[in-house]
């Protein structure tokens, strides 16, 4: 079945250093956008910190055009921009989070609607998240604030650099794991989102609107947040550098990394075998 829509991860997946679109996958994607190929990109940020990243596919402020933020949490039409759907996390339960790392002394992302803030980052982590996220001040340095203005939280996260040590810490909160949608990414943070909210119900949704079937659609990714979108496409496609666990859900796996252009590759194998 012919592909009609490509959803993309960013981060380790789309984008290279410095947090750029790498030059050989602009050139892929420009080629499926003449052919009315929609190319989407999906991913755990906000859509207020994607400004460079539309600019550069030509997106930004565009009619037609479509982004999946917040893991699924919320899809926009790029043009005003247009919220077509947010599924809100409960402030009960971000709090339960927020608590729960403040014991543990983890730093922490806090993501509403409109802003992402900023919880015990260390330096080295606001110096990773440069280009990714603008992070904005905790005000008092708890949700009470948030919660009395009436912010509508869309997932929360905490960060730690030992993977290993995250593995487990999900393992000890599996409590969680009944209340919420928990993922990793970027081999550094434990993603919170509403219970059955992903990348994949993300696709759904826009698929819904665009009248598409999950049939003609490819998915691209490489973190554990990406999985339930790969699953849901009618192509699931791993980067060469994808989490080694997730390499049996994937259809097919680029041969080349994040950094050397493995979306334009999958484009190139999978979508437009005869594009030059």
């Amino acid at each position: 079945m012919m592909i009609k829509l490509i959803a993309s991860d960013l981060d380790e997946t789309l984008l290279g250093p410095g947090s750029r679109v790498v030059e050989e996958n602009l050139w892929a994607i420009k080629k499926c956008q003449e052919l009315g190929i929609k190319f989407v990109p999906a991913t755990g940020r906000g859509f207020y910190s994607l400004r460079q990243t539309l600019e550069e596919l030509g997106q930004a402020d565009q009619a037609g055009q479509y982004t999946i933020c917040y893991n699924g949490g919320a899809v926009f039409e790029n043009k005003g921009p247009r919220l077509i759907s947010f599924t809100g996390m409960d402030g009960d339960l971000v709090e339960e989070i927020f608590k729960r790392g403040q014991e543990l002394g983890l730093g922490m992302h806090i993501y509403t609607e409109d802003q992402v803030y900023g919880y015990q980052l260390t330096q080295e982590e606001i110096d990773f998240c440069q280009g990714r996220a603008d992070f904005a001040a905790l005000p008092g340095g708890d949700l009470t604030a948030l919660r009395a203005s009436g912010a509508r939280f869309a997932k929360i996260l905490y960060v730690d650099t030992d993977f290993p040590r995250l593995k487990k810490l999900r393992k000890d909160l599996a409590d969680f794991e009944k209340v919420s949608e928990m993922s990793f990414s970027s081999n550094r943070y434990l993603e919170f989102n509403p219970p059955k909210v992903n990348k994949g119900t993300g696709l759904k949704k826009l698929c819904q609107e665009l009248g598409y079937q999950l049939d003609e659609t490819m998915a691209i990714g490489d973190s554990f947040n990406d999985l339930a979108m790969i699953k849901a496409a009618g192509t699931g496609v791993g980067v060469a550098n994808v989490s080694p666990e997730m390499r049996a859900d994937c259809d097919k796996i680029t041969e080349k990394t994040f950094d050397q252009g493995a979306v334009a590759e999958a484009i190139g194998r999978w979508v437009l075998p005869d594009y030059e």
